[in-house]
């Protein structure tokens, strides 16, 4: 959104915003909690609070179409879009293409995590989506994988649901999630936090019943006769974030292999003139206001491009 308006601000006339949920506003419309806004809007704002800010700037602008419930299925290195929306399959040429497709959470077979494969294991925003969307609680007892802000965020959401949330997991000697987080996620409610700890084995056979937790050194090898087992019902993987760039991948995109990002000498840009890409999909991004202030950027830098400026 912040890139249309960006986009039209700076001249553009004909814009298409396609989304594939059926509301605008992304995965903010999950995150409750407050802390977004305070560097783009100077005031605490919960993630529905945010993105309203931009739903309600966008509606206002005519000349931006919004098509929800648009599933891009092919993007060409010619700027050609074919996505399926209600009813039909279209197709669209475009002088410029920014892609905001945000990503996704890396999955327990991206860290090899050892065992048996029972109900209860979950992604964190997919844990966030049940209990704040959908309204139910995966589980009782949690073990959380990772300490990325989304997981942070999850223990405290499970913990005022009334579930019990038995540890946080971190292979790192540090957390990589904000230190406002920690603070108030973690240590606020005495949530016990194993930092230089790994997740070796999980236990279950229809539905989780334990962890299996081991020490590591600064190697990341597991330290001799420190395992130990958590017993619990749900385990939440939160170990970090990949681009979402299939479909530039598709249009034949230069990516970076090890993080799924255009190779690029600068922000937005990538291999192919008049593609773009901005937000957590070019970079990830700690905090959703410099998703933003890329995003507008990458609106200019698109309508410079039609205009030849770039």
């Amino acid at each position: 959104m912040a890139a249309a308006i960006s986009a039209f601000e700076n001249g553009a006339r004909d814009i298409l915003l396609l989304e594939r949920d059926q509301y605008l506003g992304g995965i903010l419309n999950q995150c409750i909690h407050t802390g977004f806004g305070i560097n783009y809007f100077k005031e605490v704002l919960t993630g529905p609070e945010y993105a309203d800010r931009f739903i309600k700037k966008i509606k206002a602008i005519p000349e931006i179409e919004i098509s929800l419930k648009s599933f891009v299925v092919k993007l060409t290195k010619n700027n050609v879009i074919t996505y399926l929306k209600p009813g039909s399959l279209e197709e669209v040429k475009a002088k410029a293409i920014i892609m905001a497709t945000g990503a996704r959470e890396r999955t327990r077979e991206m860290v090899h995590i050892a065992g048996t494969r029972p109900s209860g294991i979950f992604s964190a925003g997919l844990a966030q989506k049940l209990i704040n969307i959908e309204g139910l609680l995966p589980g009782k007892e949690v073990v959380i994988i990772g300490s990325g802000d989304i997981g942070l965020i999850m223990a405290r959401r499970f913990v005022l649901e009334g579930a019990k949330v038995k540890g946080v997991i971190e292979i790192e000697r540090r957390t990589r999630g904000l230190a406002r987080n920690v603070v108030q996620c973690i240590e606020d409610f005495d949530i016990p936090f194993y930092l230089s700890h790994k997740v070796s084995k999980i236990h279950g056979k229809d539905r989780v019943e334990a962890v299996e937790v081991v020490r590591v050194n600064e190697g990341l090898n597991e330290v001799p006769d420190s395992k130990f087992k958590i017993e619990c019902d749900t385990v939440l993987i939160s170990v970090g974030l990949i681009p979402e760039n299939e479909l530039i991948e598709m249009a034949g995109v230069e990516l970076d292999r090890k993080t799924n990002s255009p190779v690029s000498g600068e922000l937005n840009k990538t291999s192919i003139p008049g593609l773009f890409v901005c937000g957590n999909a070019f970079k990830i991004y700690d905090i959703v206001d410099s998703v933003s202030k890329d995003s507008s950027l990458a609106g200019r830098r698109a309508v410079e491009h039609i205009a030849g400026q770039a």
